[in-house]
């Protein structure tokens, strides 16, 4: 495929090598070996691209033999993937399924919007086929959900999108606002903070009235604002107000911090050469963490702040001595929140009383 939005195109295009081909079996042998005997308790394993399936199912089957060999430690191991769905069949969903792999599925709503940015090789349909692996994913029992990324295009159909995806059976839903490049230059799919404002507050609305009608239907974004309204850290990195490292290893064993920057200057190391503890408090990994800590002085003056806790580093770029900057959809969150936060007290304390049932 060749979405045309695709942050990773930007990535390769700025560093200086811009394709390190598929991760041998030797790399990933060390890198799950490296990750078990170094970790106590849990380890997530993430699959992710450009398109993480091109390697092949046999690479996974192998990853999955690597893991029962060297979970030295006994840690429980959390594995998911991120997919445009393109290549999967029966035997990859069975797969999936019986090794619990919590997969993301790529789709930005019905066939017709979903077409505007999302197109294969030859810039063709893929609607069908993706609509196609959803089905399969609900035949064999795979864990899904859905990975909407928040083009103009999308934002201009919100409602159009969230009921397309209720009506689709799908109960699990990221919205992600797209990227421009690091030139910092808008493109046709560029988002607007009003564009962003505007599908913020109708999405949630539907999602409020669906929360209150008994047919809830997860969007990651609100439950984490719900979950951190009772007191629960977020889940989200976005929503954590600083950086931490959590290791994208590429092809070659290059370590990177975030898969926002899998860039020359933010290299942490290489798993095959260098291990876990070394590269988290290495000066980079140090440097990375301390340069998001900064907070803006009108985030520090608003009154949002503790649920918006500025918001991803990537939208707070370009550092200006040393610094990021306020996030580009302040004022769209701000206007949502203003917006929202009512609605949303609402659903915690019903989520409250709940819990106390």
């Amino acid at each position: 495929m060749r979405c045309k939005y695709c942050f990773y195109a930007d990535v390769i295009n700025v560093r200086e090598i811009k394709n390190y081909g598929m991760m041998s079996l030797d790399t990933l042998e060390i890198l799950v070996k490296k990750a078990l005997s170094q970790v106590e308790e849990t380890v997530s394993f993430a699959f992710q691209g450009g398109e993480p399936t091109l390697v092949g199912l046999e690479f996974y089957k192998k990853f999955i033999e690597l893991q029962k060999k060297h979970n030295v430690n006994k840690v429980k191991i959390l594995n998911s993937i991120q997919t445009n769905g393109y290549v999967i069949d029966d035997e990859w969903a069975k797969f999936l399924a019986e090794n619990r792999f919590l997969v993301g599925l790529s789709l930005d709503g019905p066939k017709d919007i979903n077409d505007r940015y999302r197109l294969n090789n030859s810039q063709n349909t893929v609607f069908d086929k993706v609509m196609a692996t959803a089905k399969l994913f609900d035949k064999y029992g795979v864990q899904y959900n859905i990975l909407c990324v928040v083009n103009r295009f999308v934002a201009f159909n919100a409602k159009r999108v969230y009921d397309f995806f209720k009506e689709q059976g799908f109960r699990y839903l990221q919205f992600i606002p797209c990227l421009d490049g690091f030139s910092g230059n808008e493109r046709e799919f560029s988002l607007s903070q009003r564009q962003y404002a505007e599908f913020l507050k109708i999405t949630f609305d539907e999602y409020f009235k669906d929360f209150f009608s008994n047919n809830y239907i997860s969007v990651r974004h609100f439950d984490n604002y719900v979950h951190m309204l009772l007191g629960a850290p977020p889940e989200s990195c976005d929503l954590n107000g600083v950086c931490s490292s959590y290791f994208v290893v590429e092809g070659d064993g290059s370590v990177y911090p975030c898969d926002f920057y899998v860039l020359d200057d933010y290299t942490l190391g290489n798993i095959v050469t260098c291990n876990l503890e070394e590269m988290i408090k290495s000066e980079k990994a140090e440097w990375f963490y301390k340069s998001s800590t900064h907070v803006d002085e009108k985030c520090k003056a608003c009154k949002h702040f503790t649920l918006c806790r500025g918001g991803c580093r990537r939208h707070r770029e370009p550092l200006t001595d040393g610094s990021l900057q306020l996030n580009k959809y302040c004022e769209a969150y701000r206007e949502f929140f203003v917006y929202a936060t009512p609605k949303l007290l609402q659903m915690a304390s019903a989520v409250s009383r709940d819990k106390k049932r």
